[in-house]
């Protein structure tokens, strides 16, 4: 008898061990990571949300809005989610489905949507080369690619992808607690429509990018980047006088790529003007916002819009 109840006891431990290990450690820490957020704060993102979007699709548009994270966990992506959600309810423009599982990552499953979304992502890692050429080929073969802020910190074991994307977080000297003067790169550029014609402050943790694997200007469109001309961000680096592009968009084969480094703080989804960049950025990975995509150093140098003079 004790023996039957001490191989009962072992198998019951040999099977909860066994479950355990199929047991996705992300959801745990997704549980632990993220806040539900309260009326008041659905409330001032819905109302930042622009009322319509600037160009009618056209046709039905899906996103997939993928929020996974194997790196650090932001607490804004809850608030991202919500955001881009709200978006879809109130313009109508598209419809949206949220996933942090890669196996929606197939062509069957891929085919139903537009756009994949990569809100605030790390440390992306397909478990299968099948998932990354799905990936790669939806874009490739003329869908879309959007990303907020951590959006460039993923794929250090797929280059190909990384590189659609066009930067890889490279450290943040400007942190989240900041406020940091940005410039417009493109004060006319439709994707550039939210700030209207002028360079801007705000309150956010930037990045900058690995100098080896930023595909640089020569393939992207830098809409916006950090003003450095301003002694409160310039003199958080000393290496000497560069560029730190913040937006950008490019096409990859026949598909659309929006980045924006926006997206670090849950505030920054309640901005009606960033919300206003992103959208318009959606609108255009999708292929329903015309937007010149020339890479910046084919389409020559335009006059920039500086941030305000402000003394920190």
């Amino acid at each position: 008898m004790k023996w039957l109840v001490s191989l009962t006891v072992a198998c019951c431990f040999a099977s909860g061990f066994g479950f355990a290990q199929d047991v996705d450690p992300w959801q745990k820490k997704k549980a632990d990571s993220f806040r539900p957020l309260s009326d008041a704060q659905k409330a001032a993102i819905e109302n930042a949300v622009p009322a319509q979007a600037v160009a009618t699709p056209k046709k039905e548009r899906r996103i997939l809005m993928f929020y996974r994270c194997e790196g650090f966990i932001h607490g804004s992506i809850p608030y991202g989610n919500f955001a881009v959600e709200s978006m879809a309810k109130k313009t109508k423009a598209f419809t949206v489905d949220l996933a942090d599982t890669y196996d929606v990552f197939t062509p069957e499953n891929l085919a139903k949507y537009d756009l994949i979304l990569l809100n605030n992502t790390t440390h992306m890692q397909f478990q299968t080369p099948a998932q990354q050429n799905a990936f790669l080929d939806f874009i490739m073969n003329g869908k879309g690619l959007a990303g907020f802020h951590a959006a460039s910190d993923n794929f250090g074991r797929h280059p190909d992808c990384r590189a659609i994307v066009g930067g890889e977080f490279a450290g943040h000297p400007w942190n989240a607690g900041g406020t940091w003067a940005f410039k417009l790169n493109d004060p006319d550029h439709v994707l550039n429509k939210a700030f209207e014609g002028k360079g801007f402050w705000h309150t956010d943790e930037i990045y900058q990018y690995n100098p080896e694997t930023y595909v640089g200007t020569k393939t992207l469109r830098v809409l916006v980047s950090l003003d450095m001309k301003q002694d409160a961000v310039s003199k958080l680096i000393n290496d000497g006088p560069r560029e730190v592009p913040v937006s950008w968009l490019r096409t990859a084969g026949k598909g659309r790529v929006f980045y924006t480094n926006f997206g670090h703080r849950e505030d920054t989804f309640s901005k009606p003007m960033i919300l206003r960049h992103m959208l318009d950025g959606i609108q255009y990975a999708l292929g329903d916002l015309d937007a010149d995509a020339t890479p910046t150093d084919q389409a020559g140098a335009k006059p920039m819009a500086l941030a305000p003079d402000k003394t920190n």
